[in-house]
């Protein structure tokens, strides 16, 4: 996929996505609105005209959001492992659209990050959970500052944000990076409020300290090159 290396990372009012990360489980939940939550946001990814970005896999809510933007002249592009990550590969089914190989959770996680210019998350367990957190994660300490939204369908993550505002009642999460999660109930919605994202919080470290030139994603001090 040409211009990887090249996606627009504009800030504040107006930024318009090429490509978004959606994070989501490989089960499609108990109810119905779920699914109906992901095919919306793959209509709204298509009228949009942005690419997706994902896991890779058929199945769950990770195979109707690919299968549906991909169905919409969409290009789709899926992390597959390797042979020794093969078992996890079995558990999520086939990658939809074109496929890309890592070695290891980590790198596609960075990978992901490094050809998305936002992310997006469904509701999913503690894979989804934890993905979005790290991209929370990253923009506080200055890594990225790319758009993270949460799509709360039917209340899903409810208490999770719940626990977020109790981190900032009780000391532990300051109210400006409390702002770097954008949430909505709607996918029209949480793309209009990520379009006008802009960064309110200080990032823990210099822009510089995380600049490096490792393709797999770290400086030559171990620290997470910046995206």
């Amino acid at each position: 996929m040409e211009g990887d290396d090249e996606i627009s990372a504009e800030s504040g009012k107006g930024r318009k996505f090429k490509r978004i990360c959606v994070f989501c489980g490989s089960r499609t939940g108990y109810k119905s609105t779920f699914s109906d939550a992901t095919l919306e946001l793959g209509k709204q990814l298509v009228q949009r005209k942005i690419d997706l970005v994902y896991g890779g896999g058929s199945v769950g809510l990770m195979g109707l959001i690919s299968q549906n933007v991909f169905n919409g002249g969409r290009h789709v592009l899926g992390y597959s492992f390797s042979t020794s990550m093969f078992c996890l590969s079995n558990i999520s089914g086939e990658t939809i659209g074109e496929m890309k190989v890592v070695a290891d959770m980590h790198e596609r996680k960075a990978e992901m990050a490094k050809h998305a210019d936002a992310f997006i998350a469904l509701p999913g367990g503690y894979g989804t959970m934890e993905e979005l957190l790290e991209m929370v994660t990253w923009s506080q300490l200055g890594i990225h500052e790319k758009p993270v939204g949460l799509l709360n369908v039917d209340g899903y993550y409810d208490s999770l944000l719940a626990l977020f505002d109790k981190g900032v009642e009780e000391g532990f999460i300051e109210d400006s990076a409390r702002h770097i999660l954008v949430s909505a109930d709607t996918a029209e919605e949480l793309i209009k409020k990520m379009e006008e994202y802009a960064p309110v919080h200080d990032g823990v470290a210099p822009r510089q300290s995380w600049e490096g030139d490792q393709s797999s994603g770290t400086t030559t001090s171990g620290q997470a090159q910046r995206f």
